[in-house]
């Protein structure tokens, strides 16, 4: 009878123990986890994990600060405030509840069921001009690739003036002697949570790729071009943004100093007082804004010039952009799509190589107009800048490179989107009821700025705008398998998928076109980014 009593005993608490369970517990450096589990898939979400100290207050304008620890269990069911920003793009839809400068936040989606399965990981950060943005939006949701054995990470980190603003000031007292790039810092900063802690999802601390889209993508190429990073991740993935020439710390600081003389403010002190809604109303009025910096400490110069002399992290990188990424009136600047207008403009821009860029972007007739103006306007706003990023790690990575360009244009909207159209950047716009048609041609077909990121990600179903049909889902299969084998091997290549080549040293480059039938071809447009970069060259 005792026996059976200390055995009852002894199940009563574990029983409890379950019954009081809410949902998957992971414990890492600063405390415990409790996050939800997906019924349907099993997978495990763990949302709102703060990765840094809330950067409020005096930590304004600081590098990121580790995270104190807390006691008990901390909820991470629910996504952590979004970004200080503006509603600048209509497709960012975010499931964040709420905006906030104590922004530092993460979210990990994981198929492991212990810490042992070692599994590799996928870093994300999102895109939005590092103006905007957040890591709560459906179409970075990293459940579908976790279904594919992925622990998949979306990170927030500060925009605008928030995550970008140098001062002299700021520049003394940091013991770096910099100031700004504090967006990427906390993206740094990500990444050493990562190593520390991923391992308690059961993901691969040596096996982290870190992905992004835009400004994502862009940080992607700036996070291996930055000293700070050697050993934080084992390869990269770049949609839609490179190498970019940045601004000096110097040039930085005196447009630091000119947004106080516009905030009215006397010193750094009477910066850091003004409230963040505030502050955010001051920076986004008028023409004036701020940028990424080579700033001495983050990145010690020139993001072009480390990886031409080979100082980046030598990891495997997959790169590409999208066909039709800005329509042609970006580069007419309203004019008709005439030849005419064309070349006047093609002039304007290239007054000395003008014939040079009439060759190779040719205009006989309004379609060739059309094809030619998108693909300058194209090139000019991001394209030749990821090429750069293609080309230079090719040449001195000393690892492989893998380009594509996504093609599959996207389908109309949903008919309950009512008088909806395109908006800026890929975005989406309330159109007017009573707005006349528009007289100007269609533009040239093909996938526009942003379009990829459901396909690439698995999360057609979590946009429901566009009326997604069979041969989306069949793009999207395709596309984020190559991703999902990039992540776990270094290559995309895999059963069932047209052959990816290799881009190598010798400059003999292929693209694999990513379409409803995929398939690699010679990169025949290198001629144009060959100019483009001897232009670049004599600014």
């Amino acid at each position: 009878m005792r026996r059976i009593c200390i055995t009852i005993l002894m199940v009563v608490p574990l029983l409890s123990m379950t019954a009081l369970a809410q949902g998957p517990k992971v414990k890492i450096a600063n405390g415990t986890l409790e996050g939800v589990t997906d019924p349907a898939t099993r997978i495990n979400m763990f949302k709102g994990i703060p990765f840094a100290q809330p950067p409020v207050g005096d930590l304004r304008w600081k590098d990121p600060q580790p995270v104190k620890n807390w006691s008990g269990v901390r909820k991470a069911d629910h996504f952590g405030h979004n970004a200080m920003q503006k509603n600048v793009f209509g497709d960012m839809m975010f499931r964040a509840d709420s905006m906030s400068e104590d922004c530092l936040y993460l979210n990990v989606w994981t198929p492991a069921k212990s810490a042992k399965e070692k599994l590799p990981v996928l870093v994300y950060f999102y895109g939005g001009g590092f103006v905007a943005g957040d890591g709560s939006e459906s179409r970075y949701d990293g459940e579908s690739m976790a279904t594919k054995g992925i622990v998949a990470v979306t990170v927030n980190y500060r925009l605008g003036v928030f995550g970008c603003l140098s001062h002299p000031e700021l520049t003394k007292e940091s013991p770096h002697h910099a100031s700004g790039n504090y967006g990427l810092m906390d993206q740094h900063a990500a990444l050493e949570w990562v190593q520390k802690n991923i391992a308690a999802f059961g993901g691969d601390p040596k096996k982290v790729t870190i992905a992004g889209e835009s400004a994502g993508s862009i940080s992607v190429c700036d996070q291996m071009a930055s000293p700070l990073n050697k050993g934080l991740f084992a390869g990269a993935i770049g949609e839609s943004g490179g190498i970019l020439h940045l601004s000096s710390l110097a040039d930085a600081e005196k447009n630091g100093m000119s947004f106080q003389q516009k905030a009215g403010a006397s010193s750094l002190a009477d910066l850091r007082a003004i409230p963040a809604d505030k502050l955010l109303d001051i920076a986004s009025k008028g023409n004036w804004s701020m940028a990424l910096i080579v700033d001495g400490y983050f990145l010690p110069k020139q993001v072009s010039e480390i990886f031409a002399d080979g100082e980046q992290m030598h990891v495997p990188l997959l790169a590409g952009w999208n066909s039709a990424e800005i329509p042609y009136q970006a580069f007419m600047y309203g004019d008709a799509p005439t030849p005419e207008n064309f070349v006047k403009k093609v002039k304007q821009f290239y007054p000395n190589d003008a014939d040079e860029v009439l060759k190779l972007y040719p205009s006989s007739n309004q379609d060739e107009v059309i094809k030619s103006a998108t693909e300058l306007a194209s090139d000019r706003f991001i394209v030749y800048s990821t090429w750069k990023w293609e080309e230079q790690s090719a040449k001195t990575g000393g690892q492989p490179v893998y380009s594509y360009i996504f093609s599959r244009p996207r389908p109309k909207m949903v008919a309950a989107m009512g008088n909806a159209k395109a908006g800026l950047a890929g975005g989406v716009a309330k159109g007017d009821a009573n707005e006349k048609p528009n007289p100007q041609p269609a533009p040239y077909p093909g996938a526009s700025h942003a379009s990829e990121i459901e396909y690439a990600l698995g999360n057609l179903n979590g946009n429901k705008v566009y009326d997604w049909g069979p041969d989306d889902f069949k793009v999207s299969a395709t596309m984020e398998d190559y991703f999902a084998n990039f992540i776990k091997t270094g290559n995309p290549n895999g059963k069932g998928l047209p052959e990816w080549p290799v881009n190598k040293s010798d400059g003999i480059m292929h693209h694999m076109i990513i379409d409803v039938t995929s398939g690699a071809q010679p990169a025949n447009d290198r001629p144009r980014y060959l100019l483009l970069d001897k232009v670049a060259e004599k600014k």
